[in-house]
């Protein structure tokens, strides 16, 4: 395997792991964080919004969102305008975790990156930077993207 992707997988694991424990600790699984930051940044987000946001597909939106009404931290309701429509909005339980999973967050990364200068900290989140927007250009020109059978 080549040494980048090698390095690469074995640390989005650990890291994955990492926050995964870390998240455990306040009742949320891995994922549920981001779709829960969403909300915190906008709520009353539709599905559709929320996959946007979050970079992830509808149907997982909705999967994610379904547990997290069923651990009473979002309620789904029509759109007041368009009954069609169904918002995610937070509760007050939902809420009061922003500031202890953001501080969970944040404590993860000081730990992570705490052998680094802070100049090796600025040049890794540059090269990662650059790397996720390859990677990023890559799947935007997949052909396979554009196969007519997945329509």
């Amino acid at each position: 395997m080549p040494e980048f992707l090698d390095i690469q997988s074995k640390t989005t694991k650990v890291i994955r792991a990492a926050v995964d424990a870390a998240l455990r600790r306040h009742g949320l699984r891995l994922g549920q964080d981001h779709l829960l930051a969403a909300l915190w940044e906008q709520d009353g987000r539709a599905p559709g919004e929320l996959a946007a946001a979050t970079r992830v597909t509808t149907p997982a939106v909705t999967k994610v969102a379904a547990r997290l009404a069923e651990a009473g931290l979002i309620t789904r309701r029509r759109d007041e305008h368009d009954n069609r429509l169904v918002r995610f909005w937070l509760t007050d339980a939902g809420r009061a975790l922003r500031v202890p999973i953001e501080t969970e967050r944040r404590l993860l990364e000081e730990k992570i990156t705490e052998n680094l200068t802070a100049t090796e900290r600025k040049h890794l989140m540059s090269a990662l930077a650059k790397i996720h927007q390859s990677a990023t250009d890559l799947l935007r020109d997949d052909p396979a993207d554009d196969d007519p059978t997945d329509a």
